[in-house]
């Protein structure tokens, strides 16, 4: 390319983590987002709509997509050069429409991803998927920290298998077209990821218990007081990916923070950092926001010298900085 500008697909590219990859492949690279707005918003790439590197298709990936037939894409000149990876982060991920969206979760895990691979077999991609930690079930009294030889435990008929099951489903096609086609496709497993652009208003905790003391409101945790977690910065999340996309490694690999965060003791840091006068408060679990196990991060470490290097600490200011500067233009 006359640039050397690789042209990189970025499914699923208006969400939380997806904006984000977005702001840093573009710095190098053309980007064409696709998304369909079911769970991503366009405020997350609105600063990106005049950058000449970076384009928008808004698609909804159950269907195929045909980039060289959209002439806003001419300039990249997909004919001539193609598409070098593409990254698949398409899927609804919503925990307050997570019922309503249960059949568009089934159908994006099962042929959003498989159009997503017919994009990069069609043209000899790169393939890089967002898996995520749903896949091993939840923590048990045995197993908290999980490897990814962990083949976990998921109720495939129950209420989150769309979306649990669903996942599984995504790896097992992604692993049969490197098989079957000899597609370098890869497999990253994102355990609980948070910062900016995290959607507000959502059932998210994190965002909501930022919202809710910036407005001196009680913080509500979706389960008891024992309730822990991983987490990770989105901006690691991104830095991780990239460096597998780049290796010569397929996964799957954990991304995520080795810490078991009590949410009790992050909600009351997040009081103490906003000055806050709110009170925590306990409620029944939701479907989609359940205890989850830690990752061993060890293949992340060794093939990839890869570690989080963002602090709790650093990572709740730049989300608090964020949601206050967001927060009264977004509720509904």
């Amino acid at each position: 390319m006359a640039d050397n500008k690789k042209n990189i697909v970025v499914l699923g590219g208006a969400g939380f983590v997806g904006s984000h990859l977005c702001d840093e492949l573009v710095k190098y690279h053309h980007v064409i987002c696709v998304d369909d707005f079911i769970s991503g918003e366009q405020k997350n790439i609105d600063h990106l709509l005049r950058d000449p590197n970076f384009e928008f298709i808004k698609h909804n990936m159950v269907e195929p997509l045909e980039l060289e037939t959209l002439p806003e894409l001419e300039r990249f000149k997909l004919k001539v050069y193609g598409v070098a990876e593409v990254y698949n982060l398409a899927c609804p991920t919503s925990v307050k429409d997570f019922e309503k969206d249960r059949i568009i979760t089934l159908e994006t895990n099962g042929w959003g991803t498989r159009n997503g691979l017919e994009i990069a077999r069609q043209y000899k991609s790169k393939f890089l998927h967002f898996s995520s930690s749903v896949v091993y079930g939840g923590r048990t009294d045995d197993v908290k920290v999980f490897t990814e030889d962990y083949w976990g435990h998921v109720d495939f008929l129950s209420p989150r298998a769309c979306y649990d099951e669903g996942r599984r489903f995504a790896e097992t096609q992604v692993v049969t077209y490197r098989d079957v086609y000899g597609l370098d496709a890869k497999i990253v497993r994102v355990f609980r990821a948070y910062g900016p652009r995290m959607k507000l208003f959502d059932g998210q905790m994190l965002p909501d218990f930022i919202t809710d003391a910036l407005e001196n409101k009680e913080l509500v945790i979706y389960g008891d007081k024992t309730f822990s977690t991983s987490l990770v910065y989105v901006s690691d999340v991104v830095d991780a990916a990239i460096k597998l996309m780049e290796s010569e490694e397929h996964g799957p690999i954990n991304i995520g923070g080795v810490d078991d965060y009590n949410l009790y003791e992050v909600a009351q840091q997040i009081v103490t950092m906003t000055g806050s006068r709110s009170s925590i408060l306990f409620k029944d679990p939701l479907l989609f926001m359940t205890p989850l196990g830690i990752p061993d991060i060890s293949r992340a470490k060794d093939l990839l010298g890869w570690l989080p290097v963002v602090s709790l600490a650093e990572g709740l200011r730049q989300t608090i900085d964020y949601t206050q500067a967001e927060k009264g233009m977004v509720r509904n």
